[in-house]
C-alpha cells in the first residue's frame, strides 16, 4: 500500500510538473526571450494543443521506459539519465505529431525550453522525494518490516547494509538462522528468530512482515523454492540474495564473452580492502581538509589545553594504544577527559559497563572531570587524533580503532573492520554512536569498507558536525 501511494503521487506530481514546465518554456521563448527575440507573439492558447500532445506522449514514455518504477538504493544521477533519455524521446515524438496535426504555430526554441525545464523540474522532484522519504524512514514511518533468512558472511551483508542504509526503507525484524550456538543469540540489537524451518511461524507471529530477504549459502540453495513458497503463501515479497562467491556487487566483474556470460572479481589485490588508488585519493582528502582546518584548530586546541590544565591534575593528552589495519599497533592521542588515574579504576568499575561485547562504555562516567564531560560530549576529547591522521596512522574517515583487550575477543567475522586504517568518524558515527551495540558497530565498518567512494567519506563528514552538535549517543 505504502509503495502505492508513492507510485502514484510520483505519476501525478510528475504531470503537473510536465505542465508546468512547458509554461515556463512559453514564458522563456515569449516572454524573457532568451537567446532569440521573437517576430511575432503568440498565445499561449495557441500551444495548449502541443501542450496536452507532450503531456500524454511523455507519460507513455515515462511508463514504457520505466521512469515510474521506484528502484531502492538507485543513485539520484541514475534516475536523472532515466529521465533525460524518455524525455528526449517523448519531446522528439511530441515534435513529430504536432508538426502533422498541428504544423502552426511551431517553436522549436520553445520546445527546447520545455525539455531543459522537464529534465529539471522532475530532477528536483526526485530529490526532494528522496529527502522526504529518508527522513520518514529514519523516523520509523512507512518503513518495511523485514526478515533475513540465514546468516553467515551472505547474511550479514544484507544486515549491515540495511542498518547503513535507513533511506532504503527496510526495519529489520530479525533473522533465522540453523546455527544454534551460544554466540548465535543476535547480532547487537537484532534479534536470531529461530531456526530457518520456522519462517512460515514467524511470519504470522511478527505481522506484518512485508519483505524477506533470503541469504542462503550455496549449500542450502534446495531450500529456496520452498522458503519462496512459503512467502507467496503469506503474501510476503521475496527477495533472493545470491551466494556469489560472498561478494558484494561492487566487486563482481559482468562481461560478455562471444554471448558467453562472464564473471569476474576486480582488483583481487584490493579483495576486502580499498583499492591504492582509493587510498592515495583518500589521504589527499585527509590532509587538504586538515590544512584548510589547521589554523582554527590549533586555536581550539590550545583553549582546550589550559582549561584542562587548570580544572584538574595531570597531563593535558591522553594517550591509548589502539589496533590499526591489519592488526598494527600504533599509540593514539586525545585529550583527557578523565582523571589522571582512571585506567587504574577501570576494573573497579566494570560492573557498571552498558556496552556490549568487548566494549567498555558508562554513560554517566564517575572519572570525568568537568571539562572532559564537555569536551566529550562535543567529542572535541579527539582534535589530538589529528597528528595521527597527519602520520598516517587514522584517516579522518573510517572504523573506530579498538583496544587490543578488545581485538582478543573478536568473532571472526569482526576482524573484517581492521582491513582499513581506523577514523576519527565514521559511519558508527552517523548512526548512533555510542547508542549503537557492537555487531551494529562492526557491520556498519564492514559495510563502509566494501562499499567505499570518496564521495561517501565526505557525506560522512558532513553528517558528523549535525551529529555532534545533537549529541546523541554521545558519552
Amino acid at each position: 500500500m505504502k509503495t502505492q501511494i508513492i507510485h502514484w503521487t510520483t505519476i501525478v506530481t510528475d504531470l503537473i510538473l510536465i505542465n508546468l514546465a512547458f509554461l515556463m518554456a512559453y514564458v522563456a521563448r515569449y516572454v524573457w526571450q532568451w537567446f532569440r527575440p521573437v517576430l511575432f507573439l503568440e498565445p499561449y492558447r495557441d500551444y495548449l494543443g502541443q501542450q496536452l500532445v507532450l503531456t500524454v506522449l511523455l507519460a507513455l514514455t515515462f511508463r514504457y521506459m520505466g521512469v515510474w518504477r521506484r528502484r531502492r538504493g538507485e543513485l539520484w544521477l541514475d534516475e536523472v539519465a532515466r529521465i533525460v533519455t524518455a524525455t528526449a524521446a517523448g519531446v522528439m515524438l511530441a515534435m513529430a505529431v504536432t508538426f502533422f496535426l498541428q504544423p502552426s504555430p511551431f517553436s522549436r526554441l520553445l520546445i527546447f525550453w520545455a525539455l531543459l525545464f522537464i529534465v529539471l523540474f522532475l530532477s528536483v522532484a526526485r530529490l526532494v522525494r528522496r529527502w522526504s522519504l529518508s527522513v520518514l524512514y529514519r523516523r520509523g514511518v512507512g518503513v518495511d518490516r523485514a526478515i533475513v533468512v540465514g546468516t553467515g558472511e551472505n547474511g550479514r551483508s544484507v544486515i549491515r547494509t540495511l542498518l547503513a542504509r535507513p533511506d532504503l526503507g527496510f526495519a529489520v525484524v530479525g533473522y533465522l538462522d540453523d546455527d544454534q550456538g551460544d554466540h548465535n543469540a543476535g547480532l547487537g540489537r537484532i534479534p536470531r528468530l529461530g531456526q530457518i524451518d520456522d519462517l512460515a511461524q514467524r511470519l504470522v507471529e511478527y505481522q506484518p512482515v512485508h519483505t524477506v530477504f533470503v541469504a542462503l549459502p550455496g549449500e542450502m540453495q534446495p531450500q529456496l523454492l520452498r522458503l519462496l513458497q512459503i512467502c507467496r503463501q503469506q503474501e510476503v515479497r521475496a527477495l533472493v540474495v545470491p551466494d556469489l562467491l560472498q561478494l558484494s556487487l561492487n566487486r563482481v566483474e559482468f562481461s560478455n564473452m562471444a554471448g558467453v556470460p562472464v564473471l569476474g572479481v576486480r582488483d583481487m589485490e584490493a579483495f576486502g580492502h580499498i583499492s591504492r588508488t582509493g587510498l592515495v585519493l583518500k589521504r589527499v582528502l585527509d590532509l587538504a581538509i586538515i590544512t584548510v582546518l589547521s589554523l582554527p584548530t590549533l586555536v581550539v586546541m590550545t583553549l582546550l589545553a589550559i582549561a584542562i590544565k587548570l580544572d584538574s591534575p595531570g597531563p593535558v593528552l591522553y594517550t591509548s594504544p589502539r589496533v590499526g589495519r591489519d592488526g598494527r599497533q600504533f599509540k593514539m592521542y586525545k585529550f583527557r577527559s578523565m582523571v589522571a588515574d582512571a585506567d587504574e579504576q577501570k576494573e573497579s568499575l566494570r560492573e557498571l559497563n552498558e556496552a556490549d561485547g568487548p566494549l567498555f562504555k558508562i554513560k554517566n562516567d564517575p572519572r570525568q572531570t568537568r571539562t572532559g564531560r564537555l569536551i566529550r560530549r562535543l567529542s572535541l576529547d579527539e582534535l589530538p587524533q589529528l597528528y595521527n591522521v597527519l602520520r598516517g596512522q587514522m584517516s579522518l574517515v573510517g572504523p573506530r580503532p579498538p583496544l587490543p583487550e578488545e581485538v582478543v575477543h573478536y568473532k571472526p567475522w569482526h576482524h573484517q573492520r581492521l582491513a582499513v586504517v581506523g577514523g576519527m568518524t565514521g559511519l558508527w558515527q552517523v548512526s548512533g554512536r555510542s547508542d549503537l551495540s557492537f555487531d551494529e558497530l562492526c557491520l556498519l565498518d564492514i559495510y563502509y569498507i566494501e562499499n567505499w567512494t570518496l564521495g561517501l567519506d565526505v557525506r560522512i563528514l558532513l553528517q558528523t558536525i549535525p551529529h555532534l552538535m545533537s549529541r546523541k549517543g554521545a558519552y
